[in-house]
């Protein structure tokens, strides 16, 4: 079969100019929404659209056809035409140069055989004419290094190293909310409908030799017809990046759901989970763990090794993080002498003295920056959890909210533990850059109260705040796994 060539993929993602088919004057409709998000999102090539009664949309001069397109102005045209225009604007647009075609158009492959037969001639033409389509029955795509939107919904992202490729239009949505919630960004990102000619495989393939991409992450209903080839394929794209597969379809029901939304055909989800493994791809189970393994791998170095200390400011954050661990790939080590005893030279006698490092609500100004950095040299320590970030920024909200507020000394006390846990968060940044070891941090209040100081700089520092430590334990067990996968060859 004949694959989507490099230069087709940058014309979609890079493209010197973009064309909407089918632009509309109502606010409502595909043809207005794709072009005001082009424009919108800050694009800087030159826009072009196609309207046949004429007049001007969002300022834009609209053009009878693609057959008016200056020669090579254009090398994407995201296509919001009725299904029997497809064949006119595939010819006119290539006929101008354009190399990529973006099909929000339905009615194909998902609608049943005479769909499926509408979809084969789609893609015999394209390859005639040398272009690219892309879905069709897709959403869009975004590409924040060209500052592109292309889509017939929201949202557009912020930029960051995660490419994003899905069956689903939906979840490519949820990858790109997460994104712009977390501050870990997504680079490329693309629904690829029903994937009549490229697919989620051909867009990670891509992505895993594009510099602006260190992940990918991807969402899928099915494999298709030639799962050895789909596992051959992902084996080669793993030695180049980390990728994260979040699969639908697991059940009967979904998988009946999924031949109705896109036309795939589901796997046996045991043949698939095994295929994971040894093509060194990473399975999450939920959106939530997708993204934050994703970002993780985004973030955060590799652990070369399995051993995990916790840092938590109170003890039942420690004990649920413990918990966790045990249930993993991880291991909760023991804490070693000459760090205990190092340790013991910061805090009073009430600390716990064992993994997790339980500081008792005994920090005082510098105890966080300095046990942390200790934990994280030290050569028996392959990564780190840090809990309790927010917590003092917690009670300067009450404070600064309060009645009593800026009298009592409370206005000194509540800047005090604001830029205490924006330090704590830095601490965190810093420590894993100058060991090399992954430091991840995790409070509730990421999502509870996502501008609490503890958090915000977490965002600020280009790191993830896991809402969880439950999810920050299963992140990390997806990283030691491919280390230790990559490790082994």
């Amino acid at each position: 079969m004949t694959r989507p060539t490099a230069e087709q993929f940058q014309a979609l993602f890079d493209p010197r100019g973009v064309v909407v088919a089918g632009a509309s004057s109502h606010p409502g409709k595909f043809g207005f929404v794709s072009l005001h998000n082009v424009l919108a999102g800050g694009y800087e090539g030159r826009v072009f659209a196609t309207n046949r009664d004429g007049g001007s949309i969002l300022g834009i001069p609209t053009i009878p056809t693609l057959a008016e397109l200056p020669d090579g102005a254009a090398d994407l045209c995201m296509v919001c035409t009725p299904k029997g225009a497809a064949a006119d604007v595939l010819r006119d647009g290539a006929s101008r140069g354009v190399k990529a075609f973006f099909f929000t158009t339905a009615g194909y492959g998902e609608s049943g055989p005479e769909g499926r037969r509408d979809e084969e001639d789609l893609v015999a033409l394209a390859r005639e004419l040398g272009v690219l389509v892309a879905g069709p029955n897709g959403q869009g795509l975004v590409s924040t290094p060209a500052r592109l939107c292309a889509q017939i919904v929201g949202p557009n992202p912020v930029r960051g190293h995660i490419g994003a490729a899905s069956q689903s239009g939906n979840l490519v949505s949820s990858f790109m909310n997460l994104a712009s919630s977390s501050g870990v960004g997504i680079s490329r990102g693309i629904s690829a409908g029903n994937a009549a000619m490229a697919s989620v495989v051909d867009y990670l393939d891509w992505f895993s030799n594009d510099p602006e991409t260190s992940v990918g992450l991807a969402y899928l209903e099915g494999v298709g017809e030639d799962g050895r080839g789909w596992f051959e394929r992902m084996r080669s794209i793993t030695t180049r990046m980390p990728v994260v597969v979040y699969k639908g379809g697991a059940t009967a029901g979904g998988a009946r759901a999924a031949a109705s939304h896109t036309g795939s055909l589901a796997s046996d989800d045991r043949v698939f989970d095994g295929a994971c493994r040894q093509a060194g791809v990473t399975r999450a189970a939920t959106v939530e763990e997708a993204f934050d393994t994703a970002a993780s791998f985004a973030t955060q170095p590799l652990p070369k090794g399995p051993r995990v200390v916790v840092v938590t400011t109170a003890g039942g954050w420690g004990v649920v993080t413990a918990d966790a661990i045990a249930g993993s790939d991880l291991e909760l080590v023991a804490l070693p002498d000459d760090l205990r005893r190092s340790i013991d030279t910061k805090l009073p006698p009430r600390w716990s003295r064992s993994n997790p490092v339980d500081l008792a609500g005994a920090e005082t100004r510098d105890t966080i920056p300095e046990v942390l950095e200790l934990v994280a040299a030290h050569p028996d320590v392959d990564a780190v959890i840090l809990l309790g970030v927010g917590i003092q920024s917690n009670q300067a909200k009450i404070n600064k909210t309060g009645r009593f507020y800026p009298d009592h000394g409370l206005e000194r006390i509540v800047d005090f533990h604001e830029r205490q846990d924006a330090r704590y968060a830095r601490t965190a940044a810093d420590v894993s850059v100058s060991t090399g070891k992954p430091v991840l941090v995790a409070s509730e209040l990421a999502v509870a109260d996502p501008t609490n100081p503890g958090p915000a700089t977490v965002r600020e520092t280009g790191r993830y705040c896991y809402p969880t430590p439950q999810r920050a334990v299963r992140a990390m067990h997806h990283m030691w796994r491919h280390a230790r996968r990559l490790e082994r060859g």
